[in-house]
């Protein structure tokens, strides 16, 4: 049975879904791709959704740059590898779809199924696909939202966060 909870973040409400023992979904209220779930159950008190609530609430305060939590998010095989090469990228850092298809050894042109996957990616922020972009580096496809995808970017350079597109972020103080 799916548990669920929802959650404030500075860039919007957020639905955190869990089963058994691990989370299978972090997602945006409004992003593309939220799953229909049957009958969730609505969980305040889960030791694991407090958790990853605790944990997003200082990822969002600067405090943390990873997540530790038990993650299993449901895809194909192909996903399952684009996942977890996405996982992989640090905080901070982008990638373009080309060189993550590239790290992941697959043949030239295989951009498009990268991003694809990527965009299909159910942990949204814990499995960061905001910083996968396009190969001039430009602001490509996020199920979130560019302008949520423009403010996750600019946070890890040390940014605040913003979803107004015409206030400049300001610094975050150490």
């Amino acid at each position: 049975m799916i548990r669920h909870a929802r959650i404030d973040s500075p860039l919007g409400a957020m639905l955190l879904c869990a089963e058994g023992d691990a989370l299978r979904g972090l997602y945006f209220h409004d992003q593309r791709f939220l799953p229909r779930m049957e009958k969730p159950i609505a969980s305040q008190d889960d030791a694991l959704l407090r958790e990853a609530q605790r944990q997003l609430e200082d990822w969002f305060a600067g405090r943390r740059r990873d997540f530790d939590l038990p993650l299993a998010p449901v895809g194909s095989d192909f996903q399952q590898r684009v996942w977890q090469a996405l996982s992989e990228i640090g905080y901070g850092q982008r990638l373009s779809y080309g060189e993550l298809a590239q790290r992941l050894q697959l043949a030239p042109g295989a951009a498009r199924a990268v991003g694809g996957a990527v965009g299909r990616n159910p942990l949204t922020l814990m499995v960061p696909c905001h910083r996968v972009v396009g190969g001039k580096g430009q602001l490509t496809g996020y199920a979130g939202g560019i302008e949520r995808k423009r403010a996750l970017l600019d946070f890890e350079r040390g940014a605040l966060l913003s979803l107004d597109p015409t206030t400049p972020a300001a610094p975050a103080s150490a």
